[in-house]
């Protein structure tokens, strides 16, 4: 018994300490990482990816207002 709590306690803390983890600031949209892979190829003089296509207008969609 006390070794499955103190399993399930290490486990719970592992848990917490991986979930801390990361960059706190907005998610980059695929465009955005696009542009800024392309900056970043042009500063190390690399070969260049494509040119992305800006993405379209966000439409409403009917179901937008159970959000």
């Amino acid at each position: 018994m006390m070794a499955r709590t103190l399993a399930t306690a290490l486990v719970l803390t592992a848990a917490l300490a991986v979930s801390g983890c990361g960059r706190k600031s907005g998610l980059d949209s695929p465009y955005e990482a696009a542009v800024q892979a392309r900056k970043d190829a042009e500063k190390a003089k690399e070969p260049l990816p494509p040119e992305p296509t800006p993405p379209l207008k966000d439409r409403r969609f009917i179901l937008d207002g159970l959000i």
